[in-house]
């Protein structure tokens, strides 16, 4: 008993600090969210944090409380994703809070607007480390570079409004090819060979 509550205070304290500590939501998070949960306590691998990011792209939600509530499930269950699923919010419902009964007051005030002037700058920063992580965790074969390149394309002419299409339908434009190449990819591996069925490859892809 003393070990369960343990392990939720401790996952309830990580995701605190994660929503607390924070700036800049979504991608700006990844850095800190790996940092704490991969590499300081281990509950998840780094490429279990890039299948994540891809889940909680493609499913509704933000991805810190996308990421608490698998990880919490993970580590204490049903129990564990409600501790670290509230604790990665209640910053986050506090200060807008409180910012929102100021803002109005402090919104022209021209060391609030430097201020923001530079957090921008830095979650501009966070994200463009969290992408260099991410792509240390990604499959470097050439057909993961061509669906990188044609996702970076698309989603550039979208946010010019070249080609007026949803970042969402990109998501999912790649999900259903990876899956139609893995399908065909597992069958030509499994294709007899000379008469004799190829002995099915583990996860490392040795016989």
């Amino acid at each position: 008993m003393k070990n369960k509550i343990k392990t939720f205070f401790t996952l309830f304290w990580t995701f605190f600090k994660i929503g607390l500590f924070t700036f800049g939501g979504g991608y700006a998070m990844i850095a800190l969210i790996e940092k704490e949960v991969c590499e300081k306590k281990g509950w998840i691998t780094n490429k279990e944090m890039l299948d994540l990011v891809a889940i909680a792209e493609s499913t509704p939600g933000v991805i810190a409380l996308n990421t608490a509530t698998f990880v919490g499930a993970k580590i204490g269950g049903f129990w564990g994703a409600l501790a670290a699923s509230v604790a990665v919010v209640i910053p986050s419902v506090i200060i807008i809070s409180v910012i929102g009964t100021v803002y109005e007051r402090f919104a022209v005030n021209k060391y609030v607007q430097w201020a923001f002037m530079g957090i921008r700058a830095a979650v501009a920063a966070l994200i463009l480390n969290a992408v260099f992580k991410m792509y240390k965790s990604v499959d470097k074969s050439p057909l993961a570079y061509i669906v990188m390149a044609a996702s970076f394309v698309l989603a550039v002419l979208s946010v010019f409004d070249v080609i007026p299409i949803d970042i969402v339908y990109i998501i999912l434009a790649s999900a259903i090819f990876g899956i139609i190449w893995g399908y065909f990819k597992r069958k030509r591996e499994l294709k007899p060979v000379n008469g004799e069925a190829p002995a099915p490859k583990d996860e490392e892809g040795e016989k």
